[in-house]
């Protein structure tokens, strides 16, 4: 449906990174692809996930709601590594999914806490060894932050919310050597999207699973933006499937 293929990611020797969500999907893809290309990779995941085991990542309790866990993860980062070149904000939830006039308000609270929240906590904690690096926050994104999709008013607008901060710590933040960029993530086969499916709302639930998108294709293009080439990039608000990457597409990639 989406004829969408992994980029190729340069070596990556040398580097550091922190992604939060790793714990399955595309951050469990992403970590296996930083560390095949040499990056030193921390991956926080929640304690409700069993964490799987690969090769070359080291894995820390990582929930983005809470202040304690998130400067551990740091103070473990600096303590073991001495640097952190990469912040990769993936981590994220849909739920609740629902139409807007159906939902209690209070539900919403979550999906801000961990899409919005979470992101600008451990951004905010990890800049003094980022600036340190003059390194990259990538915030992982969505055609859904700028599109409205029915039931998802939670996901929607904590998404927009993460696009506008990312641009936000661009403007605000020019000085410090550190760049930012927001990614959207087409419809990609994770547990999330099977929540959207069984959900049966809004045309997004409908797709097949054969037809969404490996998780290796968002996660290569993370990955990819690691690195030095990513640096030249003057836009900081990009999509996988923007015209730039499906260039560099192929099958064999």
């Amino acid at each position: 449906m989406f004829n969408l293929h992994p980029v190729p990611v340069p070596d990556l020797s040398g580097k550091t990174v922190l992604v939060t969500g790793a714990g399955r999907g595309i951050g469990a893809a992403l970590s296996r692809i930083l560390a095949r290309q040499g990056a030193r990779v921390f991956a926080g995941y929640h304690q409700e996930i069993e964490a799987p085991k690969l090769d070359g990542v080291e894995y820390l309790p990582l929930d983005v709601t809470s202040e304690r866990q998130v400067s551990e993860a740091l103070t473990r980062i600096e303590r073991e590594a001495g640097r952190l070149d990469v912040l990769v904000n993936n981590a994220g939830i849909i739920t609740p999914i629902g139409h807007a006039m159906a939902l209690d308000s209070e539900s919403l609270l979550a999906a801000f806490q961990v899409n919005i929240i979470g992101v600008h906590r451990l951004t905010r904690a990890a800049m003094p060894l980022l600036q340190a690096a003059q390194g990259v926050v990538i915030n992982a994104g969505t055609g859904a932050a700028t599109r409205a999709m029915e039931g998802w008013t939670a996901y929607c607008c904590s998404k927009a919310a993460v696009r506008m901060l990312t641009e936000v710590f661009t403007l605000e933040c020019a000085k410090s050597g550190v760049d930012f960029f927001f990614i959207g993530i087409p419809p990609t086969d994770t547990a999330m999207q099977g929540e959207i499916r069984a959900s049966g709302l809004n045309p997004i639930s409908q797709i097949p699973q054969a037809d969404l998108v490996p998780s290796e294709v968002p996660a290569s293009v993370m990955a990819w933006l690691c690195g030095a080439e990513a640096r030249r990039l003057e836009e900081r608000l990009l999509d996988v499937r923007d015209e730039r990457f499906q260039a560099m597409m192929s099958p064999a990639a």
